[in-house]
């Protein structure tokens, strides 16, 4: 009999920003981390960066502000009721590396593709580019245009084609 608590299972870990596309990165983390016996680590990271008068904003607290984004976005994603097990981080350095470290030991990593850089629309943003590109683990990159969730999470039983469009939300 299946036991419906998860187990020790590496976790899944998600690149929370509070965009839209993060919201529905979590969403995804929880429908897949049951089937998977994967907890959900939602990781945010901020920095400071360096600015000289008379440019600087002494009043800037980008941590706290991190911290309200990555609070609010879990509330977006999960309401008042947040997976089992759900652990979160705001963590210190660049969005990509950060990522990449917290899922050294992940069995998943899923992150949002904004594509804002220089060319608005391009499928993947330099975050998401990053993470797929060294990531130790399997990534997946979700789009907030697609917010549909599967019925059903593939269990490998279908097609790759079928896999594959399930995951991509195409189906």
């Amino acid at each position: 009999m299946a036991d419906s608590k998860p187990s020790k299972a590496l976790p899944i870990v998600v690149g929370v920003d509070g965009s839209p596309e993060s919201v529905v990165a979590l969403r995804w983390a929880k429908k897949l981390a049951g089937p998977l016996g994967a907890t959900i680590k939602a990781v945010s990271a901020w920095r400071s960066e360096v600015v000289f008068a008379p440019y600087s904003i002494p009043e800037w607290d980008s941590e706290t502000v991190v911290r309200e984004l990555h609070a609010k976005a879990l509330v977006d994603a999960f309401g008042n009721n947040p997976p089992a097990g759900l652990v979160s981080e705001c963590l210190r350095g660049q969005s990509a590396q950060v990522l990449i470290e917290a899922a050294k030991n992940a069995q998943m990593l899923i992150v949002g593709s904004r594509g804002h850089g220089g060319f608005k629309g391009m499928l993947l943003g330099s975050v998401s580019s990053a993470c797929a590109a060294h990531a130790k683990c399997a990534v997946l990159v979700v789009h907030a245009d697609n917010q549909s969730l599967p019925e059903q999470v593939s269990t490998g039983m279908g097609t790759q084609q079928q896999d594959a469009d399930n995951a991509s939300g195409y189906i």
